[in-house]
């Protein structure tokens, strides 16, 4: 049936949804016929607000999820309750989640409980291992049972949601985070990090954080990474440590005093963009870097054992090297002083979309809702 306006609550609480939520919630701000509505959780906080304050947007429903030591089940359970007010009264056409986050995960299941369509932002990302990414792996495939609007991100995601009897309604769209780039990425930025590194320097940028690799792995990628800027002056390190103590001791422990190694506090969307923009050589466990990194001409190692975006590994991209110290460092060096081999990373074409991902969205849900 034809309505005057598609109410849709769009529904995140990390850094990386946000930043990829961000640019589709301004799309729907100015398409006339849908009226969004920002249901924030606070699985990240502070960094979470970082974005909303460069993208200009005012939740207009701010929830408090995250407690000291929240294990995963009662984050989940948490999560569940508090978005049961928002989502049960049905007072929305459609919840839009993203990714596979607890946050998309328990909004979904709300809103399937209440017998509301879902859109399923970066849909069909798939490793097939239950483990790896965990708990995204599962979070992802479970919302992908129950989400009626699939948005994927590249044709082997329809596929693979295709493989799984997902047919109807699954759009290919690109990714939201590559449409975000054009709002950050800025000719004339400046970071007072740069004035610290060294002149004609080359700056490995890294982020590290994933569940899976606390502990054991990240200790040999840390150890890996602080071994090659030590060997060599003309090589700088940054790295925008998260705060998770597991995370952040170990980092501060093996890197901090180092020269040439710079932990800072986790960056705003913008001087994180920026100053991957300036880097040479990315490395990362992150899923969102993996898609941007290729569309500023940077190549991405990959800090895990699989990825869920192949298409990146195909297209030359990325590469994934797990967190084996001799491998890390292997890697790292044959990048660094192999220019043929650099450039054919650096070169290779991002498969992940042109930046107009939002606005495909915003018609597909027009469409959909209009009709018989």
């Amino acid at each position: 049936m034809e309505q005057d306006s598609v109410r849709v609550l769009v529904v995140f609480g990390t850094r990386p949804e946000a930043i990829k939520m961000a640019p589709l919630v301004k799309t729907l701000q100015r398409t006339s016929g849908i009226t969004p509505v920002v249901c924030v959780t606070g699985q990240h906080r502070e960094i979470l607000a970082q974005v909303l304050k460069e993208f200009d947007i005012s939740p207009d429903i701010e929830l408090d999820v995250m407690r000291n030591s929240q294990t995963l089940p009662a984050l989940t359970s948490h999560l569940v309750q508090v978005l049961e007010p928002v989502i049960q009264p049905k007072k929305y056409d459609l919840v839009l989640v993203h990714g596979d986050t607890s946050t998309a995960f328990a909004a979904a299941m709300t809103a399937y409980y209440a017998k509301i369509p879902i859109g399923h932002i970066e849909a069909g990302l798939r490793t097939y291992d239950k483990y790896a990414p965990f708990p995204e792996e599962m979070n992802r495939e479970w919302i992908g049972r129950v989400a009626e609007l699939h948005f994927a991100p590249t044709a082997l995601s329809a596929q693979q949601l295709a493989r799984e009897n997902r047919i109807q309604h699954v759009y290919v769209t690109g990714n939201t985070s590559i449409d975000a780039l054009r709002w950050t990425i800025k000719d004339n930025y400046h970071h007072p990090l740069m004035d610290q590194l060294r002149p004609g320097s080359r700056t490995l940028f890294m982020t590290m954080h994933r569940r899976e690799n606390w502990g054991s792995p990240m200790e040999q990628v840390f150890r890996a990474v602080r071994e090659i800027v030590s060997k060599d002056p003309m090589i700088e390190l940054v790295y925008p440590v998260h705060p998770n103590p597991l995370v952040k001791d170990l980092a501060y422990e093996m890197l901090d005093g180092k020269e040439r190694i710079h932990l800072v506090e986790p960056l705003d969307v913008v001087d994180m963009h920026n100053l991957m923009n300036r880097s040479y050589l990315i490395l990362t466990d992150s899923g969102g870097i993996q898609e941007e990194a290729p569309s500023l001409g940077k190549p991405v190692l990959v800090l895990r054992d699989k990825t869920e975006r192949p298409e990146g590994v195909k297209a030359g991209t990325l590469r994934c090297i797990g967190t084996n110290y001799e491998i890390v460092k292997k890697e790292i060096e044959a990048l660094l002083s192999r220019d043929k081999k650099y450039q054919k990373m650096a070169r290779a074409r991002n498969p992940y979309g042109d930046g107009y991902a939002s606005d495909r969205m915003a018609e597909i849900i027009l469409k959909y809702f209009q009709k018989e």
